[in-house]
C-alpha cells in the first residue's frame, strides 16, 4: 500500500500586514500618550488656574472697592488747588502745578475725538468689563517668561492705573488693576469712562511750552479751538498723543515749534488708520484727512505767565511731597526694604507729585511767620557782613530748630532767591569741616568712657599713618599754636586742633575695633547720610559732604539731652475732605546718654567763651546785651582755605546753624568766620525781636546727676598720685588739681602714659617740662 507524503506549509505572511501590524501598535501607544499627556495637561492646567486664581484673591484680599462717589473724587476731580501754610494756619502759597488741566462735560467733546481714542486705545471697550482676560493673560505670560509683548491695558485700565495707582510693574499692582477696572465699568457708564479719560490724559505741551492734560487744554493750546471744534485731523493727533505726549507733541519746553514734527504726525495716520479699520471712519476720510496740512493749524509761540515763588514754597513743597509719598507706600502695605528700591520709591514719588499738584491737599508747616520773615529781612539787611574781597557774593544757609521736638521753626535758603533759586540749608552739601567733631568725635569718646572733660590728648606732630600715598603726610592743626603738648579735652575743643581730634577718633574705633562703629552706632541714629568717610582717618576734619540740616542733628541732640528728634517742616497734610493723611510723630532716640550729653555742652559753653575761634558771644553783647545772658553753646568748622565757614549755636531752647561759603568754592579769607560771627549775631537779635520767648534767655544748661565728677591731677587728666615712675626716675606728679567730668567708667590713676594718643618719647618730652633729668631710659 503505497504511503501518503505530508507537506508542509511554508506560506508566509505577507511583509505588508507586519509594517501595519507595527504601525497600529505605534499609533496606538502614541495616542495614548496624548491622551496621558493631555490629562496631564488639562490636570496642570487646572491646578494653575486654581493656584491662579488662589494667588490672585491673595493679592486683593485687602483690597476695598471704593463707592462710586469716592471713585468720582479720585478718578474725575482733578482740579483742586493744594495749599501751603505756616505754623499759624496763615496761607503760605497754593500749589503750582506746571501742568496745566481743566475739565469739560461729554458733550463739550468731539464725537470724532472719542471715536479716535477707543479705535487707537481699545477698540473693544464697548465689549468688555473694564479689562480682557485674554490680553491679561498675555501679559502675565510675558511678565513672567520675558518673551512677547507685555501690554493688554483697556482704556479703563489706564485711567484706573493713571488715576488711583502707582508705576509699579508688580503682580499685586496689576491685579488691584484689573479689581478696580471691573468695579469703574460697573458703576459708570462707556461715555462716562472715556470723559473721564480725556480729561486726565497727558497731552504733552501747549505753545506756551507748559505740559497740559485734558482735552480741553490740548484742543485750545496746540490748535487754538474748544475740544468740541475739533476736526478729524485734529482730533486724531490729540488721540495720538498719550502714547507718548512729549514726543508727539509738536512744541518745545519753551513753546517754540519742534524743527521736526513728523513723529506726531505720523501718529496722527496711524490714528486715523485704526479709526477707518474699525469702521469709525470711511475709506475716503481716512484719505483725505490722511493728506491734510495739519502742521499750518499748530499755534506759534506764545508766553507763559511767570509765577515765582521762593526758598520756603520749594522747601515746604519738596519734604510735604517725601512725606506723602512714604504714607502713599505704608497706606499700600509696600515694607520699608522694597520701599528703599529706586524704581519704587520714584513710582511713589511721582505718584505724591501728581497729588500734591491737583488733590486738594492742605501742608500744615511748622514754620513760625513771624520768625522767618525777620529772618529773610535780617539777611537782606545783613548778608553783605559776609562778603569777602573776591568779588564773588559770598552764599548763606541757615536752620532754626526747636530742640525738644526737631520743628524748624525759620530758615534762610540764600541771600536773595530772585538772583539765587540754590537752596543753601537743604539741598546744598559741603564738607562739614571741625563742626562734626563734637558729634562725631568726642562726644562717642566721652559716651564710650574714653575720656572725661579734663582728659588730655596728644597735640604732638604725628601722620596719618596706615596704607597710601598720604599714609606719612602729617595731620596739620589750622594754627600751630599750643603744639607739642597733651591739650586737654576742653583746649582741643575750644582751639578746635585737629591732630587731638584725629587721636581721639582713633582711639575710639582702637576701642570697639569696627571702622564703621561711629556711625552705625551714633551718626546713623540722627538721620546722617551713610557715607565712607565717616571709617576715613580724616574723618574728624570733616572731609565729608553733608547739608545745614544734616550738621544741624548732632547739635539738636546735644542740647536736647542726648535725645535725637528728627528736623521736620511738615505738621499735618490734610486732604480735600478735610481728613489727616500724614501726621508727624514724633519718635526721639536717645543717641547719647544724659551724662554725655551734658558734658558735651559744657564743653561747647567754653568754645563761645573762650572766643578763640569765634567772637560770637562779644558781637552778640554788643548788638543785645540781653540775648547775649542766654547760655549759649556752639561749635565753629572751617575748611581748607577757607571755602566753607560754619557756625552751630544753640540754648536750651533751639540750635541756629549757619554755613557761608562761595558756591563755586573759591577760597575766602581768614577773616571768613569773623564775619560770619557778625551776621549770626544779627539774625539772632532779629530772631529775638520776632518772638522773645523762642530763644530761652533763662534757661540754663546743667550737668545730669548721672555725671562722675572726679578730682584729677592738671597736669596728667587722671587721679593725682604722689609719683610716677619712669626709667627708674621717680617724678612727683605737680599737686594742681582739677574736676573732670566723666559720663561712664571713670578716672584711673596717673601712670607715665596718661593720655590718648602720642609714643613714648612724646610722654617722656612732656614729663620732663616738670623734670628734666628723667634718663632717656
Amino acid at each position: 500500500m503505497a504511503q501518503k507524503k505530508v507537506t508542509k506549509n511554508t506560506r508566509k505572511t505577507p511583509r505588508s500586514s507586519g509594517g501595519l501590524f507595527y504601525f497600529n501598535v505605534t499609533m496606538r501607544v502614541i495616542q495614548s500618550l496624548i491622551l496621558f499627556v493631555l490629562c496631564i495637561g488639562i490636570f496642570a492646567a487646572s491646578l494653575g488656574l486654581g493656584i491662579g486664581v488662589g494667588y490672585f484673591a491673595f493679592l486683593v484680599e485687602d483690597t476695598k472697592l471704593p463707592s462710586k462717589s469716592t471713585l468720582q473724587q479720585e478718578l474725575g476731580n482733578i482740579s483742586q488747588t493744594s495749599t501751603l501754610t505756616y505754623a499759624n494756619n496763615d496761607i503760605i502759597a497754593t500749589v503750582n502745578s506746571d501742568l496745566q488741566r481743566t475739565t469739560v462735560k461729554s458733550d463739550q467733546i468731539s464725537d470724532l475725538l472719542k471715536k479716535a481714542i477707543v479705535a487707537t486705545e481699545d477698540e473693544n471697550f464697548y465689549e468688555h468689563n473694564g479689562f480682557v482676560p485674554k490680553a491679561v493673560l498675555r501679559a502675565l505670560v510675558s511678565e513672567v517668561t520675558g518673551i512677547g509683548s507685555s501690554g493688554g491695558s483697556t482704556l479703563t485700565q489706564q485711567l484706573v492705573k493713571q488715576q488711583m495707582l502707582t508705576n509699579e510693574t508688580t503682580f499685586k499692582r496689576k491685579a488691584n488693576e484689573i479689581i478696580l477696572s471691573r468695579q469703574v465699568d460697573d458703576v459708570f457708564s462707556k461715555d462716562e469712562i472715556v470723559t473721564m479719560y480725556l480729561n486726565v490724559s497727558p497731552f504733552g505741551r501747549n505753545n506756551k511750552g507748559q505740559n497740559i492734560a485734558g482735552v480741553q487744554e490740548a484742543a485750545e493750546g496746540i490748535f487754538g479751538v474748544q475740544p468740541n471744534e475739533l476736526n478729524l485731523a485734529q482730533a486724531a493727533f490729540i488721540a495720538g498723543l498719550p502714547q507718548s505726549p512729549i514726543s508727539y507733541s509738536p512744541y518745545n519746553a519753551d513753546g517754540s515749534i519742534k524743527e521736526d514734527v513728523s513723529l506726531g504726525l505720523k501718529r496722527k495716520d496711524f490714528v486715523l488708520f485704526s479709526m477707518y479699520r474699525t469702521k469709525a471712519i470711511t475709506k475716503q476720510e481716512y484719505e483725505d484727512e490722511k493728506n491734510y496740512d495739519l502742521a499750518k493749524d499748530f499755534l506759534p509761540q506764545a508766553q507763559a505767565n511767570q509765577n515765582e515763588q521762593s526758598y520756603l514754597y520749594y522747601a515746604v513743597l519738596d519734604q510735604a511731597k517725601e512725606v506723602l509719598a512714604q504714607e502713599l507706600a505704608t497706606q499700600a502695605k509696600v515694607s520699608k526694604q522694597d520701599y528703599q528700591k529706586e524704581s519704587v520709591k520714584n513710582s511713589y514719588e511721582e505718584l505724591a507729585e501728581q497729588k500734591m499738584a491737583s488733590g486738594g491737599y492742605t501742608v500744615k508747616s511748622t514754620i513760625d511767620p513771624a520768625i522767618y520773615q525777620a529772618m529773610q529781612e535780617a539777611v537782606a539787611a545783613n548778608g553783605y557782613l559776609l562778603d569777602d574781597d573776591t568779588g564773588v557774593e559770598t552764599q548763606v544757609g541757615n536752620i532754626l530748630m526747636d530742640n525738644k521736638t526737631g520743628k524748624i521753626l525759620g530758615f534762610v535758603g540764600g541771600r536773595d532767591f530772585s538772583t539765587n533759586q540754590f537752596d543753601h540749608a537743604f539741598v546744598s552739601k559741603r564738607q562739614a569741616a571741625s563742626a562734626i567733631k563734637p558729634a562725631l568725635v568726642y562726644g562717642p569718646a566721652i559716651d564710650q568712657g574714653l575720656i572725661g572733660s579734663e582728659s588730655r590728648i596728644s597735640n604732638y606732630e604725628t601722620n596719618w599713618g596706615g596704607e597710601g600715598d598720604d599714609s606719612g603726610d602729617a595731620v596739620v592743626n589750622a594754627t600751630q599754636i599750643n603744639m607739642n603738648t597733651f591739650q586737654t579735652v576742653r583746649d582741643a575743643i575750644s582751639w578746635s586742633n585737629n591732630i587731638p581730634a584725629y587721636q581721639t577718633y582713633q582711639a575710639v574705633l582702637a576701642n570697639a575695633k569696627d571702622d564703621r562703629f561711629v556711625y552705625d552706632q551714633y551718626l546713623s541714629k540722627m538721620d546722617y547720610p551713610d557715607l565712607d568717610q565717616w571709617s576715613y582717618k580724616s574723618a574728624p576734619l570733616g572731609v565729608m559732604d553733608i547739608t545745614v540740616l544734616e550738621q544741624t542733628a548732632g547739635f539738636q541732640t546735644l542740647a536736647n539731652g542726648g535725645a535725637y528728634q528728627k528736623g521736620h517742616m511738615i505738621d499735618t497734610i490734610t486732604d480735600s475732605t478735610g481728613k489727616v493723611v500724614y501726621k508727624y510723630d514724633e519718635k526721639p532716640v536717645q543717641v547719647y546718654s544724659k551724662a554725655t550729653a551734658s558734658i558735651m555742652n559744657d564743653l561747647m559753653r567754653s568754645v563761645l567763651d573762650s572766643k578763640i575761634t569765634t567772637p560770637y558771644k562779644s558781637v552778640l553783647g554788643s548788638v543785645n546785651g540781653t540775648l547775649a545772658s542766654a547760655d549759649w553753646i556752639g561749635k565753629t568748622g572751617t575748611t581748607n582755605d577757607y571755602k566753607d565757614s560754619w557756625l552751630i549755636v544753640s540754648t536750651p531752647s533751639i540750635t541756629l546753624s549757619s554755613w557761608t561759603g562761595h558756591d563755586d568754592s573759591t577760597p575766602s579769607d581768614s577773616g571768613a568766620g569773623k564775619r560770619q560771627a557778625n551776621y549770626m549775631a544779627y539774625l539772632a537779635n532779629a530772631i529775638y525781636q520776632a518772638n522773645p520767648d523762642v530763644v530761652g534767655v533763662s534757661e540754663k544748661f546743667t550737668l545730669d546727676n548721672s555725671v562722675k565728677k572726679e578730682k584729677v591731677a592738671t597736669f596728667t587728666g587722671e587721679k593725682l598720685v604722689n609719683n610716677v615712675t619712669i626709667n627708674n626716675y621717680k617724678v612727683s606728679v605737680p599737686r594742681d588739681t582739677t574736676t573732670s567730668y566723666w559720663a561712664k567708667d571713670g578716672v584711673k590713676d596717673s601712670t607715665f602714659k596718661f593720655g590718648i594718643g602720642g609714643t613714648d618719647a612724646d610722654y617722656l618730652n612732656y614729663w620732663r617740662t616738670i623734670a628734666p633729668r628723667i634718663p632717656s631710659n
